[in-house]
């Protein structure tokens, strides 16, 4: 799950950016203008933006010099036009853009290039951030090798979480329903569980679960809010 601050003039591309990346676990934020955005970055670090080249106020290029000039652009931006030139593109790159997306942006592109984005910028973390030591305390030897174990978990070291349990067990093939239920409420039960099973398993990722039910992602979202099953909702249960 990541932060990301979506800027943008247009409000049906916040909220269908907002919406698409949401499903995807993150956690979005929007600006309407460079001012909003100013605003937003001066009050914490995204871990990505989205940001839009032609705005009312002040263009995209522009702000994104100033974040550059001021020493915030700290995160990956990727800028978004339906009209840009390629000089524009090129001078946004150069600048300091780790992409450009061209409107309309199309789901496999955008899901590719912030998925690229956290990427970058969790390599650049990693680069920047010290080597994590274990804290040295006056202990004999003895002592050291009679408690491995707490050797092992001392404080500044971090070791992976387990793996989330699926919503329901992997070798489950079986769903049971009661047969007194009119059948368009019990394929309505089924279906229910189906896909909170693959979200459950996927933590809560449209794109997997369009792709393991062979569903498009389109028919997939209508269907999932026709059962009132929320993605959202299954991917922080998973977290």
């Amino acid at each position: 799950m990541a932060n990301i601050l979506v800027v943008d003039d247009e409000m049906g591309i916040r909220e269908l950016l907002s919406e698409i990346l949401g499903d995807e676990g993150h956690v979005i934020t929007t600006a309407e203008n460079a001012k909003q955005a100013r605003e937003l970055r001066a009050a914490s670090k995204p871990d990505l933006v989205l940001l839009d080249i032609w705005m009312p106020d002040t263009d995209g290029v522009t702000l994104l010099k100033e974040w550059q000039r001021d020493g915030m652009l700290t995160m990956p931006v990727i800028m978004m036009s339906g009209h840009a030139t390629i000089d524009t593109a090129v001078e946004a790159t150069r600048i300091g853009a780790l992409n450009f997306l061209e409107k309309p942006i199309s789901l496999q592109k955008l899901l590719k290039a912030v998925q690229q984005g956290l990427t970058r910028g969790q390599d650049t973390l990693r680069v920047a951030a010290p080597p994590i030591r274990a804290p040295i305390t006056a202990t004999s030897d003895a002592h050291h090798h009679a408690q491995p174990e707490k050797a092992m978990a001392a404080p500044g070291l971090h070791y992976p979480a387990p793996a989330p349990a699926p919503l329901m067990s992997p070798d489950s093939h079986f769903f049971t329903a009661s047969f007194e239920l009119p059948l368009r409420e019990a394929r309505d039960a089924f279906e229910r569980a189906y896909f909170e099973h693959h979200l459950g398993r996927e933590g809560g990722s449209m794109t997997r679960v369009a792709e393991k039910t062979g569903l498009e992602r389109t028919h997939l979202y209508r269907k999932l809010k026709q059962l009132g099953v929320e993605p959202s909702k299954l991917s922080k249960k998973n977290l």
